[in-house]
């Protein structure tokens, strides 16, 4: 009867420790497809700048969203528009969660971007991006802060030049911290993926 028991309790563990091992493997925790920060997590920076319309925009005003950060210019040939058009597919897939995502594009050209211009720019890709600028004492800290290269080249003219720059999009999430970030090129699907995990938890 002892060994019959035994038998049983033996075998119940082995069925409840099967369960474990099925549920762990067939429902893992969603994972992030973009970078992810080290934890602990840090505060992204706060940073004020003036809108297309007078007011100030400031980052931490946004605590409760998820902001995509990208710095960038109006001039850009490639990289920018690029970007925008494929966050714009990132906002049109979030179904009808677009509303809790910020994308806030910030200009390393203050030489010819104003904020109207980065307004009207940003505008073009999806109605509730912003678009940012200001003087470069003002871009200077903000570049440095979030790790921003930039440099001039091929200049004809004091007008006419090139701006090469770093072109991540950085996820800040809903308590303002640094959490994620994309290289150029992420498919909008997966930077959608990451958000909508952030918006479920």
């Amino acid at each position: 009867m002892d060994k019959k028991i035994t038998f049983v309790g033996l075998i119940s563990l082995a069925v409840v420790a099967l369960a474990i091992a099925l549920n762990m493997f067939f429902f893992k925790p969603a994972s992030f497809r973009g970078t992810a920060y080290a934890d602990p997590l840090v505060l992204a920076p706060d940073f004020t700048l003036k809108e297309a319309n007078g007011g100030d925009f400031q980052l931490q005003a946004n605590h409760g969203k998820i902001v995509l950060l990208f710095f960038g210019y109006t001039y850009c040939p490639d990289v920018c528009p690029t970007t925008l058009a494929e966050l714009k597919v990132v906002m049109e897939k979030l179904n009808g969660q677009a509303d809790k995502v910020q994308v806030v594009f910030v200009s390393v050209d203050p030489g010819r971007d104003t904020s109207e211009e980065m307004q009207k720019y940003t505008e073009r890709f999806f109605p509730s991006f912003i678009g940012l600028s200001g003087s470069e004492e003002e871009l200077a800290p903000i570049w440095d802060d979030y790790g921003v290269f930039r440099e001039v080249v091929e200049r004809t003219s004091e007008t006419n030049y090139i701006i090469n720059h770093t072109a991540r999009v950085t996820l800040i999430d809903q308590n303002g911290n640094m959490r994620l970030s994309y290289g150029f090129q992420t498919p909008p699907e997966d930077i959608a993926h990451d958000i909508e995990i952030l918006l479920n938890q």
